[in-house]
């Protein structure tokens, strides 16, 4: 291929689509080059294959409060295409949306495939946007702080612009190796090394993984680290075969990753987060005067799942589950007590990319012109998605991160290829 392009979009993924879409609508020519032999690949597996495309959150200034550390740098952005914008594009697309708890959206059929299904109808609706499948990004072509097209495995592609969508490290297993942000550590951007952000965590505990599949909807998760709470948030968890997981743990892992950079840390579960060890204990004497002539591990539960009663009643100091409730000792009650408010287990780390939600890393936003996502390096090179070191929690904040980026990067490219 000799022919050059105005649009080289790298990355058939969610941003990627809407670039290439967005660009091919305003009349650009457009390549759009994937190493997959799909468009979506990572797309159609989000949300547990529901695909969270969004927050509700219509206020942009709220909406932002939850990139705290990257905010000041996506007001210009979301000016131009934000939350409502996104309910447009897909609704008026055809495929309409529903919102659940904490404001997250998702397609009212709950596939993420009709996600996909939307974003590749829109790239291929202009009919100015070629496609290349199961073609690996391998380099730019560039000199005098331009690019003149990318090298891939099919031989070089020129364009008067590129756009990279690579996307980062999250989920490998669908082509997200990250090889986009090390080319543009290459030709010169400060690019931080990706780390798993979003991510369940790790214990060492084997009283934690045989837990595997109990959750507990509502309890406060503290971290500690020399003997204080460096964390605290209230939810719901799940425990795992690894340690524990859900959207509370998921959202905190950045914290536990970095106060694990700092010693060792703790995990501490309190199942009765509206009681203090007082009102608890009260509460768990009135239990016991109910149930005197039942067995401990039959009266635990009346307020606790079986499956944890059981497992409580197995840690170090309570394996007094066969005993009568009647024959129970003050101090043995007290002990038990202090373990349903402090339930503890040390956090050894997260479990890494292959599970991750959202790998953080990526350029640095001071190196990117947020107003139409050019490179302040390379004027006619476009960043968008997860190649931007931009911190975010799970509910809808990472694909709309997507559609902004995308759909601006998509209008300023072929603006300027013209």
């Amino acid at each position: 291929m000799k022919e050059e392009y105005d649009v080289i979009v790298i990355g058939g993924g969610p941003a990627g689509m809407m670039a290439a879409g967005r660009a091919g609508e305003m009349g650009a020519k457009v390549l759009l080059i994937e190493k997959n032999d799909r468009l979506g690949k990572k797309l159609s597996i989000t949300g547990g294959r529901r695909c969270n495309i969004t927050n509700a959150e219509t206020d942009n200034h709220l909406f932002l409060a939850n990139f705290p550390e990257a905010k000041q740098f996506l007001f210009s952005p979301f000016s131009q295409f934000n939350v409502e914008s996104t309910f447009e594009f897909f609704e008026g697309r055809g495929l309409p949306l529903k919102v659940e708890d904490r404001k997250r959206t998702f397609p009212k059929s709950e596939k993420a495939e009709d996600v996909c299904k939307t974003l590749e109808a829109y790239v291929y609706e202009s009919g100015n946007v070629t496609v290349l499948l199961n073609t690996a990004f391998e380099g730019f072509i560039s000199h005098s702080k331009a690019v003149h097209g990318v090298r891939t495995s099919q031989g070089d592609m020129h364009g008067k612009t590129v756009i990279l969508a690579t996307g980062g490290l999250a989920a490998p297993e669908t082509g997200s190796t990250g090889e986009g942000l090390t080319l543009l550590g290459k030709i010169g951007h400060t690019v931080i090394e990706p780390d798993p952000n979003l991510a369940p965590l790790k214990t060492s505990s084997k009283w934690v993984h045989s837990l595997s599949g109990t959750s507990v909807n509502d309890m406060t998760l503290r971290y500690m680290q020399n003997g204080k709470a460096a964390h605290k948030a209230r939810g719901r968890i799940l425990f795992t075969h690894f340690g524990i997981s859900g959207p509370l743990v998921i959202n905190s892992a950045f914290k536990a990753k970095e106060l694990l950079k700092k010693g060792k840390l703790t995990a501490s579960v309190d199942l009765f987060p509206d009681h203090d060890l007082g009102s608890l204990h009260t509460h768990i004497r009135e239990l016991f005067e109910q149930q005197k002539n039942k067995r401990l591990k039959t009266a635990l539960k009346e307020i606790l799942q079986k499956r944890l009663a059981e497992v409580i009643l197995r840690l170090p100091g309570l394996e007094f589950g066969e005993t009568p409730v009647h024959s129970i000792s003050k101090e043995q009650r007290k002990l038990l007590v202090r373990t349903l408010k402090d339930l503890s287990f040390p956090i050894t780390g997260t479990m890494g990319f292959a599970w991750a939600i959202v790998a953080d890393g990526g350029v640095v936003p001071k190196e990117v012109d947020f107003k139409t996502m050019t490179s302040r390096i390379y004027p006619n090179l476009y960043l968008i998605g997860d190649t931007l070191n931009i911190n975010r929690p799970s509910g809808g904040f990472s694909l709309q991160l997507c559609w902004t980026t995308g759909y601006i990067a998509g209008t300023n490219a072929a603006v300027a290829s013209y």
